[in-house]
């Protein structure tokens, strides 16, 4: 504000502002620019308001010239100031859109963002800002796969049905393999967690050979039947399965949906071929549905003969295992 020029404030203007002033929540920025425009509009001059204010004149004329342009809106809000960091080109963003969709040099998988901000010369800042400008994520894989087989919904529907709406009195158990299983052992005996102290284990172990285990979950109580067996063929499969019919009441029936046994599958003649009651075992061994997360369909090698087609494929229930010890996995 000029000398000689004078700030008319208004009656409404003066109890908006009288109004910040008194307010104890008030940011003190707007109590200070509130109080020049109080003092400028009883008359006081500029010296004494920097005086009563502590602020410098060109502050003092600023707010007034503020406020007789904008008002008392204009006090509250600060205008935008440009960045002191020039924007990226549009050449730039470009370059690093076009290098993520590539292979990255070298030996490597995936770009990160230490290797793009040295391809390109920019801040590793800049290139997280235009990935997630553009959706990119160069270390997520999505996995997918699309099922070729042309009797797929009817299998389909016949697997989710059976889970949807088993028959009356009946089990339904999702069996599966895991093989390889290693059997590791720590080579000493750790501590149990207690207070003020985590868990020990060493840091080396000793083998003690591989393991298969068998495992049928019961979809409907959560409930899984396992067993491990040293070997991994179709007799420990069968003895499996009747372990599972003595651990289940004799007045229910036992539909099955095993997942693909590749030993007992290359033996149509064997047990499995001929399965005796009171289990119906069909095996699908084209095609299998894995129910888990980040999986799809999966397309397995067929090599069996074409009448063992055209069955309802297998299902598998997720999150249902329990995770091995970490310490002793004898």
């Amino acid at each position: 504000m000029r000398k000689g020029i004078t700030v008319q404030v208004s009656e409404g203007d003066r109890v908006r502002l009288a109004g910040i002033v008194a307010d104890r929540n008030s940011p003190q920025k707007h109590v200070w620019r509130a109080r020049i425009v109080l003092m400028t509009g009883d008359g006081i001059g500029t010296n004494t308001i920097m005086r009563q204010t502590g602020k410098s004149k060109v502050t003092v004329w600023r707010w007034q010239e503020r406020f007789m342009a904008q008002g008392v809106d204009g006090l509250v809000r600060d205008k935008t100031r440009p960045s002191r960091i020039p924007r990226l080109p549009a050449t730039v963003q470009e370059q690093t859109v076009a290098l993520t969709q590539t292979d990255p040099p070298g030996e490597v998988t995936h770009w990160t963002a230490q290797m793009m901000a040295k391809q390109v010369g920019i801040s590793v800042s800049s290139v997280q800002r235009i990935w997630h400008t553009h959706g990119l994520q160069p270390h997520r894989v999505r996995q997918f796969k699309l099922s070729r087989d042309r009797q797929f919904v009817t299998k389909l529907r016949d697997i989710v049905g059976l889970y949807v709406d088993p028959p009356a009195h009946a089990v339904v158990l999702s069996v599966d393999e895991k093989s390889q299983i290693q059997a590791l052992d720590r080579t000493q005996p750790g501590l149990p967690i207690k207070t003020g102290r985590c868990a020990t284990m060493t840091h080396d172990y000793k083998r003690h050979g591989t393991t298969t285990l068998f495992a049928a979950l019961n979809v409907l109580e959560g409930k899984i039947i396992g067993r491990c067996m040293q070997r991994h063929r179709h007799q420990e499969f069968i003895r499996f399965l009747n372990t599972i019919e003595a651990d289940i009441p004799a007045w229910q029936d036992h539909p099955c949906r095993p997942r693909q046994l590749r030993n007992t599958q290359a033996r149509q003649g064997s047990g499995l071929a001929r399965p005796a009651p009171p289990f119906c075992l069909p095996l699908h061994p084209d095609l299998g549905l894995l129910a888990q997360c980040g999986r799809g369909l999966l397309r397995q090698i067929d090599q069996t003969p074409p009448q063992t087609r055209g069955l309802p494929l297998d299902c598998r229930s997720p999150g249902r295992h329990q995770p091995l010890p970490e310490g002793n996995q004898r």
